[in-house]
């Protein structure tokens, strides 16, 4: 071979390896993700005068709270719907209260408790009608972050989006820049209220009835509401000016609380943590059963707890599943027996051993729990997406889900009557 084409084949090698290169810097695939955007708000536009405006239709369904006949229906980081439940078959919608930022609350003698972002509002609502904001108790909830120039990182706003990305952004985790601590595309999600009919569950006096994913609770005169890492203590002894007098540390990921006789059952992910409230003022740890890394919400009756676990983003890989947990020694729980599920959320026990299951878009499941060992399926109502559910003490069930509020009759917890739906969108 003459030295000319030697010259030429190794340009022609050059140029075909550099084409190559060129094919793969500029590969590309489409990726469908969850995308995260962080949401500023200034102090001015979190402390804006809260609105009682007439009924509107219900948007994005959160939590769900029962005080006296009504229900107070949470629109995500909008306000509450006040509702005349009088006649579970005929629901009637009262009110908007315009909050922006609220997800939690909790009712005692007539005075809301709602969160406002970093505020805490007291709310007469003696006349469900014309409720009158009381009290504003100022920064007693910590945001994400906080910046001079753009205000306070109250959330993350959730968006699936499909776009072209480089070939092989995706990685092992099956999302771009996937970060499930609170950095980069992913972050926290809020957990984002259980009551039934046994002693437990927000019903304590002349307070409401809430669900099991609730973050707001109350005992004696005490408002316990959890933050990511802590439990704070609120003295609502004057009910319309909240004292907050203690800040509890009990690690990172808490997601729920749920009272049960004398003790807090904090539901987290990493474990569900029992604290005494024998001092009210001082909520002491007596116990912690811990599981892997999953969204946990708890309810307890007698000695026994019951916990859904559920995978926490998009990116974690977990069992779905219900665990049933011995708390007859609360400074050393025992798993029982776990149960398989697909998508678990918020749950209620009865004092029938009727132990309801917000189990995703498989819907609410019925269970038999009277043997904590072998609990059965009655029934599955899978006609709609489920989140949370409380069980009252008339046989009437309430379930909440993306699709809207559901009633229905569980005289007969074999066949469960749908009573009235109010439905997104109405």
């Amino acid at each position: 071979m003459t030295k000319s084409i030697k010259i030429l084949s190794v340009m022609f090698v050059l140029f075909a390896m550099s084409l190559q290169s060129c094919v793969q810097d500029e590969c590309t695939s489409l990726y469908t993700y969850i995308k995260y955007t962080p949401i500023y708000k200034t102090v001015d536009e979190i402390r804006q005068d809260i609105q009682i405006l007439p009924p509107r239709e219900v948007r994005v369904p959160g939590k769900i709270y029962f005080y006296q006949n009504y229900i107070l229906l949470n629109e995500v980081r909008e306000g509450l719907h006040v509702i005349n439940n009088t006649d579970p078959a005929n629901p009637v919608k009262l009110a908007f209260i315009q909050i922006p930022g609220n997800v939690d609350m909790a009712v005692k003698e007539d005075i809301l408790y709602a969160d406002n972002y970093i505020d805490l509002l007291s709310i007469d609502i003696s006349n469900p009608e014309i409720p009158v904001v009381m009290n504003r108790t100022e920064d007693v909830f910590p945001s994400i972050s906080q910046t001079q120039d753009l205000g306070h990182l109250v959330y993350y706003d959730a968006e699936e989006v499909t776009e072209e990305l480089p070939c092989g952004s995706v990685g092992g985790w099956g999302c771009p820049n996937c970060d499930t601590n609170g950095g980069g595309i992913f972050a926290p999600t809020i957990s984002s209220a259980e009551s039934n009919s046994v002693n437990g569950g927000n019903q304590f006096g002349s307070t409401g009835q809430g669900g099991s994913m609730a973050r707001f609770t109350i005992y004696e005169d005490y408002l316990y509401t959890v933050t990511e890492n802590a439990i704070n203590v609120f003295d609502i002894l004057n009910p319309t000016t909240p004292d907050l007098t203690n800040n509890v540390n009990i690690g990172w990921g808490i997601e729920t609380i749920y009272p049960f006789r004398d003790n807090l059952f904090i539901g987290s992910q990493t474990g569900m943590f029992i604290y005494s409230v024998a001092n009210p003022a001082a909520p002491t740890q007596v116990g912690v059963f811990e599981h892997a890394q999953a969204c946990d919400p708890v309810v307890v009756k007698d000695d026994i707890a019951y916990i859904t676990l559920r995978g926490g983003t998009p990116c974690q890989n977990f069992n779905n599943q219900l665990d049933v947990v011995d708390v007859s020694d609360l400074s050393n729980p025992q798993l029982l027996r776990t149960y398989p599920m697909d998508n678990p959320y918020g749950l209620a026990i009865t004092a029938e051993d009727i132990l309801y299951v917000c189990d995703g878009d498989t819907g609410l499941r019925v269970m038999d729990a009277a043997d904590e060992l072998d609990i059965s399926q009655i029934d599955l109502f899978n006609e709609f997406s489920t989140y949370d559910v409380i069980a009252l003490s008339n046989n009437v069930v309430m379930v909440i889900g993306a699709d809207g509020l559901y009633q229905f009759d569980a005289s007969d917890v074999n066949d469960l009557r749908q009573l009235s739906v109010i439905p997104v969108g109405e």
